[in-house]
């Protein structure tokens, strides 16, 4: 029963993480940036480090790699 709880945690997890990475930008923006559409975060001088997709994208992450340590174990 418990495995199933986890696993279930864990494809929600996989999902949200999948999701929130498809959303943050790219560090160089690509094709974007010759166009104009990364301007306002160079511009600004945006912080990385405060940015709360990453910090989020983090603990997804940290959750994720747990989960499967400890599924693989179950």
């Amino acid at each position: 029963m418990i495995a199933v709880i986890l696993e279930v945690i864990f494809f929600l997890d996989c999902f949200a993480l999948m999701g929130l990475i498809l959303l943050q930008m790219s560090e160089h923006s690509g094709l974007g940036g010759a166009f104009g559409s990364g301007m306002s975060s160079t511009v600004f001088g945006r912080d990385e480090a405060k940015d709360p997709k990453r910090t989020l994208t983090a603990g997804l992450a940290a959750v994720f790699m747990v989960l499967g340590f400890i599924l693989s174990i179950l």
